[in-house]
């Protein structure tokens, strides 16, 4: 597996972004076209392009709730294992000074670096790209979602 760092964490899911979107987008853009420029109704073609719309919103709805919402629980419960490892002390009574997404970015930093960034996010209220562009050794997460 090709080695994680701050360009190339993201993540995509290749049959839902590089087959389904283009797809929907097609089917979009023909049914568009029928509604405008056919001779026959076009109510039909509307109500086709409001369908596939609908379709479009609930799949990237329902792909993002349930596997981001588990995921986040998951991620505030490493971190806050993690900081207590090496720490000895409970990330809980710093965590409200953190916004999740910092909290998310401060999980690709190497243990060595984590209780120190984690209180220069705080102290310098960093946002979460600024937390991965300062962690010099990255923890890869290759199962984030």
């Amino acid at each position: 597996m090709k080695t994680q760092n701050y360009e190339n964490h993201v993540r995509y899911y290749p049959p839902h972004h590089f087959v389904f979107y283009p797809v929907v987008l097609i089917l979009l853009g023909i049914s568009l076209y029928y509604t405008f420029k056919a001779d026959e109704p076009t109510l039909i073609w509307l109500f086709i392009s409001l369908l596939i719309v609908l379709i479009t919103w609930v799949a990237f709805m329902l792909r993002q709730h349930y596997a981001l919402g588990n995921q986040n629980r998951i991620v505030r419960l490493e971190m806050r294992f993690r900081y207590y490892l090496l720490t000895n002390r409970r990330l809980e009574t710093i965590e409200n000074q953190l916004s999740f997404g910092q909290l998310l970015a401060l999980r690709f930093a190497s243990d060595d670096e984590l209780p120190d960034l984690t209180q220069r996010a705080i102290a310098e209220n960093l946002s979460p790209d600024e937390i991965k562009k300062s962690v010099v050794h990255w923890m890869p997460d290759h199962l984030r979602v």
